[in-house]
């Protein structure tokens, strides 16, 4: 928990040098997502993400939204920042990394990092993601609507 705050420092930081310019619009994502939070059940989540291009393949945006946590009897706030590389028009690697606050725990900010990857047609968007939620892994599923 004391190495969260300067990650998130540096993260906020790396993302503010990498703002683009004016003429780069950002794009707008929904998405729903449901996990298998290890040892601490389901997850089901809505979110709100926004990216930009950076250069090449590579978009650099955020994703925040609500997660309903059943087994814990809660909501959550996903927040990741997010680095997104698309391959071959039809494919991307993404990484997340970033906090999710958990609401009426015992710990209420946890870290969160992730690896997702899956196919694209279109503005829709569906894939897999593997990571980390302290303090278990998660396994889960994404579809996303590119605005």
């Amino acid at each position: 928990m004391k190495l969260l705050r300067p990650c998130l420092g540096g993260l906020l930081a790396l993302g503010l040098l990498l703002i683009p310019g004016s003429s780069q619009a950002a794009n707008l994502r929904l998405g729903l997502g449901a996990d298998y939070w290890f040892d601490q059940g389901a997850s089901f989540q809505l979110n709100l993400g926004v990216e930009t291009h950076l250069a090449g393949p590579l978009h650099l945006g955020g994703r925040f939204g609500v997660a309903l946590l059943p087994k814990l009897d809660t909501l959550g706030i996903p927040i990741d920042l997010v680095l997104r590389f698309n391959l071959a028009r039809r494919f991307y690697l993404e990484g997340l990394v970033g906090p999710w606050i958990v609401i009426d725990s015992g710990e209420t900010f946890r870290a969160h990092a992730a690896f997702g990857f899956g196919i694209r047609s279109g503005a829709l968007s569906f894939g897999l993601e593997v990571g980390y939620t302290a303090p278990d892994p998660t396994l889960g599923v994404r579809l996303g609507y590119r605005f």
